[in-house]
């Protein structure tokens, strides 16, 4: 199984960098909001990397 990365949701603008989009949120709450909404929109999976940062991947 591969996967790609469709997007990258955090609160900590410090640790993201990369060529995904990324979207900044100031609590948790509306990060995993952003994050839930981004995965119907794009077809994908949310991913917890970290407390601060989730990814939408798209499994093939």
């Amino acid at each position: 199984m591969t996967g790609v990365i469709l997007a990258t949701i955090t609160t900590n603008r410090d640790r993201i960098a990369g060529g995904v989009p990324i979207f900044i949120e100031s609590t948790t709450e509306t990060m995993q909001q952003t994050a839930f909404t981004l995965e119907k929109i794009l077809d994908g999976m949310v991913h917890e990397v970290s407390a601060d940062t989730l990814i939408i991947v798209r499994h093939k």
